[in-house]
This record gives structure tokens, C-alpha cells and sequence, in this order.
């Protein structure tokens, strides 16, 4: 029997159409970045010359790999890059911009080397060293001159890396003490490039504020005046198509809005906008910025000269020291969690607010039926407890009733809004300062030279210096401002939906206890089974209107009289309604007739979010 040798380039197939992985990668993410288009693009240029396709739309063959460094991560351990590689058989070529996309060191590159060579791909880089374009092709395993030329050239670019770091690090540390001089890179939101005006040097780059970005920015600031929070803030700017950050750079270099976002982040898909969106988290970046001020800032923390003093890279900051100092306690008052989360996929009105008297657990609306059949139920069994009298209500009989006591106790009181202004405090810049001088304080006695000695102590008296001229700063008091709205409780509570409803009676510390039904309770609610109460902020306005009323009504009947050292005042009882303890002792006995309610109005803002 005769047998014919095999081929060695038997299995490979050359077909006349390719498939290809369009490969991204970025170090580090920002709303300002554009790097990743670009790639795409000169991917595509790259892939069409050499009839390779990606696919489209759920087929596309692309790996993303988002705020993913090439020096700490190799190919097989990024993300979606590394996913694609241990899936060699659904592919047949690798395509990248340029070399560092793909790899920082000559170690690696050998280990994509060897993988192309075992499964016979090619791997292409769309401009490489020198600008042209360069193909790698190990389909046929008998030719090794691809990979000693892929070893030859990462070894090159491995070179080109380092010295490219080194100048671009030298040049930007030393343009980062000039004043006024911007060394390039993401422009802070808020500000655009500009010549440097001759009357500073003429030399180079500074930056002015952006007019469009600085309405937005004091947009914000207004809303969040009002009392607003960030997401709040976010859907209004994306509601009126107002540009996010990223964005409004994308525009102002003529480029295309949106892009993908969220790809190449722990292995999660990417997703393709038309343009991205503001989100909470961005405009606290954008408003917390040392930017603002005009300062320059490097790894987060101000750059300061000689003196102490930070760095300006601009003439025209956005905001003082007082506004930003405001902004920023704003911020920490908005951020602050003071209360449970609100939440808006239930219609319960008295989520949170009702409870369970045998057991003092909270009770929830039951999803059986709807409308009148409709109850609160008791729910200590599920929570694993036991409850020796579980009770149970109608949903509409308890909505109703509380309602009714709110309105009763809480209608009448007028709804301010209430303006906190923190004038100057020198402390926060200080605490930084002091900060940054203790991270010096570390390093003191590691310096091995003269000069590098002299540098440190150098730094070290600017710090110094500068926290002496801080703690000689004066302390402005901080204001605040109350402003009655017009309105009261009850026009709040009319105009709510169920959900502003629900954070109107929390946040009045509204509470209502349900004990145990009787039998032949079922036609109409027995107002002996509940207990409503407040303790909240509004609770010592609502003991005014409570006691202010009994006093006109006792006036109006005749029976009038001193209270007794001591006494406690009380709600008129009548046959349908329970009686409620809502006054402490008063504290003037002799006092016979009421406060005006106006008098006992609370300063503070309804919850209506």
C-alpha cells in the first residue's frame, strides 16, 4: 500500500475574504478621550486594503479593552482581547493601529508570536514603526521570518517606548511650573486652548474659559442652589440634549460625538451612543476639580511653585476660593445619605411608614388583588420571627387615614426653602496642604545626592510657607437664608404622586402603628386599632397647629382655663378617632392664648424627590 506525504501546509486555508478582530486599547479613560475612534478608523483603512471584515452589528468581531495598561497586562490577560485569543478558531487575522495597541515589551510580543505561529494567523498593524503599514502573516509555519521580524521591531519599539517616556516626562515636568503655560493633553472641562498672549511670553499654549461650557457649569451650580442633586441635575442636561464634557471636546475639535462606552471594563460588552451622557459622577468630578480655580493639577494634587503657591494655567478661573468652598459643601450635603432610599417601583403609600403593633415589624402592601381588596399585611413570618398578634388592613382604609392626619397636623404649615452659604474657611486648602507636606515628610533622609536633597527641602519650605499664610487667613461666618415659598404642606402634597407622597411622610417621621382587628371590623376602619404619629422636623410645628386649635376651639366653648403646672396637652377626643399625645409639657403656665402658627413654622425644604 502506498502512502503520499503529507502537505505541511496541508489545513491551511486561504480564502479571499478574511476574518478579522479589530483590536482597541487605551491606558487610561476619560471623558475627553478620542483615541479610541481614531484606531477604529485607521483599523478599518488597514482591514479594507487587505479584504479583511469585521462583520456588523451583533457579528462584529472587535476587542476593547478600556483603561487597561499593555506594560502590567499582556494580550491573553486583557479582558476582551484575551477572550478572543483562547477563541482562535473564530477568527483569522489580528488587527491593530500600532504596535504599543498590541504589546510594550519583547516578552510579550514573543508570546503572541508563538501563539500566531501554533494557529496560523496574521496579525497586522495599520501604520507601524516608520508610518506604513506592516503584516505579519504565519499562516504558513514553514516561513519563520515573520516572527524574527516582529521580535526585531518590539524590541525597537520597546526602545522608542522608553525614550519617548522619558522625554515627554521631562518636557511636561518642566513646562508644569511654568505659569500660565499648558503642557497639552485632556483640557480641563471648562476651559479651551489659546495662544499664550504675548504680554506673558508669547510662547506656547494657556487656556481661557470655555463661554458654552461655563453656562452649563453655572447651570449646575444653580440647580444645585435649589437644592437639586447630581442625578437629578444629569437628567435634566441630558433631557434638554445639552453636550456631556466629552462631547463638547469631540465638537470643538470638529469630531464626531459619542462612541462606545463601558467597553473593555472587566470584560463587559461595549456599547455604541450617539452621543454620550452626563452622569452624576461626572459633574461631581468636574465641580470638585482644583481646575476650577485655575490651579494646575498633576496625580490629583495641585502643583505649586517655590512659594507654596499653586500653579495658575489660566487668567481666568471659573470660580473663587469662596465659590468653590461652597459648591463643594453643597456637594457633601447632597451626597450624604439622610434617610432610606427612596423607592419608586411600588405604588404602597405607606411603604416604610406603616407597621405591625404585636411585633413593631413593618408592614407591606400585599400583591393580591387590586384596588379595595387591597391590604397591608404583617409579614414577620417571612422574615423567619413570630408575631403573637399579626394584623392586617386595608390598603385604601390606611391611605386614606393617614392622609387625613397629615393634612390635619401638617397642612397648614408653610414650606420654606432654605439657602446654606459657608462663606470662606481657609481649612479645607489647609488640611490639603498639610497633607501634601506630610507625604513630603516621608521621603525626608531618602535622597541619596546633594541635589536631589536641596530639591526636597525646596519643597518642603513652599509647603510650609504656604500653610503659615493659610493659617494667618481669617474665617468668613457661614449665612443662611430662609425664603417662604407660598405654599404649604397640603398644596405640596396635592401636586405629589405617590412616590413624593411616600418621602413627605418620611421624612416627617411619620409613623402609623396597626394593632389586631375585631371581629365585625370589616365595614369600615376602627380608628381604635391605629396609632398615627410624627417625630420628625416638622413635629414641633404640628404640636403648634395641634394646640393652637384645641385653644381656639376651648376659647370658642367656654372652658377655657390655665393648664395645670405640668399638664400635657392633648387632641380632642371624639367617639371616631383615637386620642394622640403631641405637646410636651408647657413650659408657661400662665399662658392663655396660642402662638400665631406662623411663628412655628419650620426653616427646612419638603423631601419631594
Amino acid at each position: 500500500m502506498t502512502t503520499t506525504p503529507r502537505s505541511p501546509l496541508a489545513g491551511t486555508v486561504y480564502t479571499e475574504t478574511l476574518r478579522g478582530v479589530r483590536c482597541v486599547r487605551l491606558s487610561v479613560m476619560t471623558d475627553e478621550t478620542t483615541s479610541p475612534e481614531r484606531q477604529r478608523e485607521a483599523d478599518d483603512i488597514a482591514a479594507a486594503a487587505l479584504g479583511i471584515d469585521f462583520g456588523e452589528a451583533d457579528a462584529l468581531r472587535e476587542a476593547v479593552d478600556l483603561d487597561v495598561s499593555a506594560s502590567a497586562f499582556g494580550p491573553f490577560d486583557r479582558p476582551q482581547l484575551g477572550g478572543w485569543l483562547a477563541r482562535p478558531d473564530d477568527f483569522d487575522a489580528l488587527v491593530w493601529w500600532r504596535f504599543d495597541r498590541a504589546i510594550r515589551s519583547m516578552a510579550h510580543m514573543h508570546e503572541l508570536a508563538a501563539w500566531a505561529r501554533e494557529h496560523r494567523k496574521m496579525l497586522v498593524f495599520a501604520e507601524g514603526i516608520g508610518g506604513g503599514r506592516l503584516v505579519f502573516d504565519f499562516r504558513n509555519p514553514m516561513d519563520p521570518m515573520s516572527e524574527l521580524m516582529m521580535l526585531m521591531l518590539a524590541f525597537a519599539a520597546q526602545v522608542e517606548s522608553q525614550s519617548t517616556r522619558d522625554r515627554v516626562s521631562g518636557a511636561q515636568a518642566a513646562m508644569r511650573t511654568m505659569q500660565l503655560r499648558w503642557a497639552g493633553g485632556a483640557i480641563p472641562y471648562g476651559y479651551m486652548s489659546v495662544p499664550m498672549p504675548k504680554e506673558h511670553g508669547g510662547i506656547g499654549k494657556t487656556l481661557i474659559a470655555d463661554p458654552d461650557a461655563v453656562r452649563v457649569i453655572e447651570r449646575i451650580v444653580r440647580e444645585l442652589l435649589s437644592g437639586k442633586n447630581l442625578t437629578q441635575i444629569a437628567i435634566g442636561l441630558n433631557d434638554d440634549k445639552v453636550p456631556s464634557s466629552r462631547d463638547h471636546q469631540a465638537m470643538r475639535r470638529g469630531k464626531p460625538t459619542g462612541g462606545m462606552t463601558g467597553s473593555g471594563v472587566k470584560g463587559r460588552p461595549g456599547t455604541r451612543r450617539e452621543r454620550h451622557r452626563w452622569q452624576a459622577t461626572h459633574i461631581k468630578r468636574i465641580l470638585t476639580s482644583y481646575t476650577m480655580l485655575g490651579w494646575k493639577v498633576h496625580d490629583g494634587n495641585p502643583v505649586r511653585d517655590k512659594d507654596g503657591t499653586p500653579v495658575m494655567i489660566t487668567t481666568t478661573p471659573i470660580t473663587t476660593r469662596t465659590e468653590f468652598d461652597q459648591v463643594g459643601t453643597l456637594l457633601a450635603e447632597t451626597s450624604r445619605p439622610t434617610g432610606p432610599r427612596i423607592r419608586r417601583d411600588t405604588v404602597a403609600l405607606l411603604l416604610r411608614v406603616i407597621h405591625c403593633a404585636g411585633c413593631k415589624g413593618r408592614m407591606y402592601l400585599r400583591p393580591k388583588g387590586s384596588g379595595s381588596n387591597q391590604y397591608y399585611g404583617c409579614t414577620a413570618a417571612t422574615r423567619g420571627e413570630r408575631c403573637a398578634e399579626p394584623s392586617s388592613i386595608r390598603a385604601n382604609w390606611a391611605d386614606a387615614y393617614v392622609t387625613e392626619e397629615f393634612l390635619r397636623l401638617a397642612g397648614t404649615i408653610s414650606v420654606n426653602t432654605v439657602v446654606s452659604v459657608p462663606g470662606y474657611d481657609p481649612e479645607p486648602e489647609l488640611l490639603a496642604t498639610l497633607a501634601e507636606f506630610s507625604e513630603h515628610q516621608e521621603q525626608k533622609g531618602r535622597q541619596k545626592s546633594k541635589h536631589a536633597a536641596h530639591a526636597w527641602q525646596e519643597r518642603a519650605d513652599a509647603l510650609d510657607a504656604r500653610i503659615a499664610e493659610l493659617e494667618g487667613r481669617e474665617k468668613v461666618a457661614p449665612t443662611r437664608t430662609v425664603t417662604p415659598t407660598g405654599r404649604t404642606y397640603a398644596d405640596e402634597w396635592h401636586a405629589a404622586d405617590h412616590t413624593a407622597r411616600r418621602a413627605m411622610l418620611m421624612d416627617a417621621g411619620a409613623r402609623l402603628d396597626v394593632r389586631r382587628g375585631t371581629r365585625g371590623g370589616w365595614r369600615k376602619l376602627d380608628t381604635s386599632r391605629v396609632d398615627f404619629t410624627m417625630t420628625g422636623e416638622l413635629d414641633p410645628a404640628a404640636e403648634g397647629v395641634a394646640v393652637a386649635a384645641a385653644d381656639t376651639e376651648a376659647e370658642a366653648n367656654g372652658t377655657d382655663v390655665p393648664p395645670v403646672p405640668g399638664a400635657v396637652a392633648r387632641l380632642a377626643e371624639t367617639t371616631a378617632e383615637p386620642v394622640h399625645v403631641l405637646a410636651e409639657p408647657v413650659a408657661d403656665p400662665a399662658r392663655e392664648h396660642p402662638e400665631p402658627v406662623a411663628e412655628l413654622v419650620p426653616e427646612r425644604v419638603p423631601v419631594l424627590a
